[in-house]
């Protein structure tokens, strides 16, 4: 069931790729399906099947009856809302991008994802990190927005580093883990992702900071990408 404490979100599939530096051609050229972990209420699936792109999403709350996810993704929806109207420089996309127009995106993303997942259930799986029920290597790509390192409180550093090496257990060895943001909610940095950057290579996991400017406005986004290094 929905974790307490965390937002059921409803970003739609251009959010996403503002989110960790893709387009939508890079999502139709990839060799396989992608992990949206977690899933939420997001368009992403829905949007990414009419460009030809397998999408599964993951989320613990995809337990719940569908009236009552969808409750839950009108409440982030007006929790976000909220959040623009006292600091929209942080939460906007862009500073070129309206906030009603912003939150009208969410909400067809809400509806987009209602009617998908009614329609094609099996891409929707109740299932919450450290531990997902897929095979090693069944995604070329796999996506992780604001978990990890948004709530620190529901995820201490050794449950950081588990749910990491998940998401690359499941990823593809030519594949690659995208996890966005590095800072919790109130914008404050991980204060041990070095640490944890190491433990990662002890297992053989490659990462790395990407750095690249945010559509609209130019500031710096960051995303951990996380590759397997070879045995």
């Amino acid at each position: 069931m929905h974790t307490p404490g965390t937002l059921i979100t409803s970003r739609p599939l251009d959010e996403y790729c503002g989110l960790f530096g893709l387009t939508r051609a890079a999502l139709v050229a990839l060799p396989g399906p992608v992990l949206d972990c977690p899933g939420g209420a997001a368009g992403l699936t829905a949007e990414a099947r009419e460009l030809g792109v397998t999408v599964i999403a993951t989320d613990p709350a995809y337990a719940a009856p569908l009236p009552e996810l969808t409750a839950l993704a009108r409440a982030g929806r007006d929790s976000m809302a909220a959040r623009l109207a006292t600091a929209p420089d942080r939460h906007l996309p862009s500073t070129h991008l309206r906030p009603e127009r912003y939150l009208r995106s969410w909400d067809r993303a809400r509806r987009l994802f209602a009617a998908d997942s009614v329609a094609r259930p099996e891409r929707y799986v109740a299932a919450a990190l450290p531990r997902l029920p897929f095979a090693d290597g069944s995604f070329a790509l796999t996506l992780s927005a604001y978990l990890l390192f948004a709530y620190p409180e529901l995820f201490p550093p050794e449950q950081q580093l588990a749910g990491l090496l998940e998401l690359v257990r499941v990823t593809a060895p030519d594949g690659e883990v995208r996890v966005h943001p590095l800072h919790d909610g109130a914008a404050r940095p991980c204060p041990h992702l070095s640490r944890l950057r190491f433990a990662l290579g002890e297992r053989r996991v490659a990462s790395e900071i990407t750095r690249f400017a945010r559509p609209g406005d130019g500031r710096t986004r960051r995303v951990l990408v996380l590759r397997r290094v070879g045995r």
